[in-house]
C-alpha cells in the first residue's frame, strides 16, 4: 500500500486506536481484578474475625451466625473433610495469624475459604460471583471493537469512490471515457465523483461528434469533389461554370450540414422548431442529395410539420441517400399515411435490428455497405430525438419501409 495513500493513513490511524484500546481495557481489567483480589482477601478476614468472636461467645455455629453467613455469600460446608482430602484443590492464597490459619483454594471451580486452629475448624463455601464485573467488561469490549471495526470499513467503503475516480482520472487522460464512478449514494465524495462521471460523458459525447464530424466530411464531400476534379478537365463554357458553381454550393451547404450537425450532438442545445411544409423540406433535401429527380417518386400529401426545418431537411436527405443506395432500382418513394412520413424503397431487408443502426459506425457485414461509415441512421436517430420525432422499420413484400411519426 502507497504509504501517503489516505487509505493507509487511515488504516495506521485506526491500528494504532486498537492498540491503544486493547491495551487500556488489558490495564482496566487487571486493576479491576486486582481491586476484586484485594477486596476478597479483605472480606475473608472480616468473616474470619466474626466467625471467631462468635465461637468465642457460643462455642458452636449457631443458625443466626448461619444466616448472617448466608447474607456475607458463604455457606458452612458440612461434609469438609472430603474436600480438604483432596489433592485436587488450587491454593489461591495463605496466611497465618495469631496461630489461626487462613486458606482460600480452588476446587472444581468453586472457591472455598478455610479456617482452623486448635479450637477452630470451619470450611466456607465463597458463593460470591467476583467474576460479574469482568464479564460486562468484557462484553462491553467485544461491542466496543465491533463498532469500532464497523466504522473502519463504512469509512473505508465511504473513500472507496475514491480509488474509482483516480483510475477514472487516468483514462480520462489516455481519451479513455469508458469509466464507471457514479454513486447512488449522497454524501460529498459520491457527488464529486458523480459530477465527474457526468463530464467523462460529455467529453465522450464530444469526442464522438468530432470524430462523426471528421468522418462524415471525408465520406460527404467525396462526391462533389470528384465532380468538381471531372468538371476541371471539362472545356470551359456556360453550362459547365453553372455545374461548376453547383458543386461549390454543394460543399457550402456540406459545411453547414456538418456544422448543425456537430453542434447538435456535442451540446445538446434545444433546437428551434416551427411549421414547415413537408414539399419545402423535401425540396431542400433533393438540392442538399444533388441527385436525379428520376431517382425521388413523390406520392405525398403536402402536410405541415412543427420541426428545425434544416436539421430535418438533413435527416430527410438522409432517409432518401439511404434509400437510393440500397435500392434495386435506384429509387426511394416518399408517402404520408396520416401524419407519419414514409420512405421506401425495393431492396433487400435489414440485417440487424433497427437500434443497432443508430450506433455511430455501425454497419452490416454486407457488400453494399462497403462504402458507408455507419453514420446515416446515427445522425438521423439524433435529430429526430431532437424533434421529439421518432424512426421504425418494417419490411413488406420485398419493400424496405422507414417511418416517421
Amino acid at each position: 500500500m502507497n504509504k501517503s495513500s489516505i487509505f493507509f493513513s487511515i488504516t495506521i490511524t485506526f491500528i494504532a486506536l486498537f492498540v491503544f484500546i486493547v491495551i487500556s481495557f488489558g490495564v482496566l481489567y487487571k486493576g479491576n481484578q486486582k481491586r476484586e483480589e484485594v477486596f476478597n482477601h479483605k472480606r475473608s478476614f472480616d468473616i474470619t474475625h466474626i466467625i471467631k468472636n462468635e465461637l468465642r461467645r457460643e462455642k458452636e455455629i449457631t443458625k443466626e451466625l448461619e444466616d448472617y453467613l448466608e447474607l456475607m455469600d458463604f455457606a458452612v460446608v458440612k461434609d469438609k473433610v472430603t474436600i480438604l482430602q483432596n489433592h485436587n484443590k488450587h491454593l489461591i492464597w495463605s496466611e497465618d495469624r495469631r496461630k489461626l490459619t487462613i486458606k482460600s483454594f480452588e476446587f472444581e471451580d468453586k472457591i472455598y475459604l478455610h479456617i482452623k486452629n486448635h479450637k477452630i475448624d470451619i470450611l466456607l463455601l465463597d458463593k460470591y460471583k467476583s467474576d460479574d464485573f469482568r464479564v460486562i467488561m468484557v462484553f462491553v469490549f467485544m461491542l466496543m471493537m465491533i463498532a469500532f471495526i464497523l466504522l473502519y470499513l463504512n469509512i473505508l467503503r465511504k473513500l472507496k469512490p475514491l480509488s474509482r475516480l483516480k483510475e477514472s482520472v487516468k483514462n480520462i487522460g489516455e481519451e479513455d471515457f469508458e469509466i464507471l464512478c457514479a454513486s447512488n449514494k449522497k454524501d460529498e465524495i459520491s457527488q464529486l465523483a458523480n459530477e465527474f462521471d457526468k463530464s467523462a460523458k460529455k467529453l465522450k459525447a464530444l469526442k464522438e461528434s468530432r470524430n462523426i464530424f471528421i468522418r462524415n466530411i471525408m465520406h460527404e464531400l467525396k462526391t462533389p469533389i470528384t465532380k468538381g476534379q471531372f468538371l476541371t478537365q471539362l472545356p470551359t463554357t456556360d453550362e459547365n461554370k453553372e455545374s461548376m458553381q453547383k458543386v461549390f454550393y454543394r460543399l457550402e451547404s456540406l459545411i453547414n450540414e456538418f456544422a448543425s450537425i456537430e453542434e447538435l450532438i456535442s451540446t445538446k442545445n434545444a433546437i428551434k422548431r416551427k411549421e414547415y411544409f413537408l414539399s419545402d423540406i423535401v425540396e431542400n433535401a433533393e438540392d442538399l442529395l444533388m441527385s436525379n429527380e428520376e431517382s425521388i417518386i413523390k406520392e405525398f400529401e403536402d402536410i405541415k410539420l412543427n420541426v428545425d426545418f434544416k436539421l430535418f431537411s438533413i435527416a430527410v436527405k438522409n432517409l432518401m441517400d439511404n434509400g437510393i443506395k440500397y435500392s434495386s432500382d435506384k429509387q426511394i418513394t416518399i408517402k404520408t399515411e396520416g401524419s407519419s412520413i414514409v420512405f421506401e424503397n425495393k431492396g433487400k431487408k435489414l440485417t440487424h435490428p433497427l437500434n443497432e443502426y443508430f450506433e455511430a459506425f455501425f454497419r452490416a457485414d454486407s457488400t453494399d455497405s462497403a462504402q458507408s461509415f455507419g453514420l446515416g441512421l446515427y445522425i438521423i436517430k439524433h435529430i429526430l430525438d431532437a424533434n421529439e420525432l421518432f424512426l421504425a422499420y418494417e419490411y413488406k413484400e420485398g419493400v424496405s419501409r422507414f417511418i416517421i411519426t
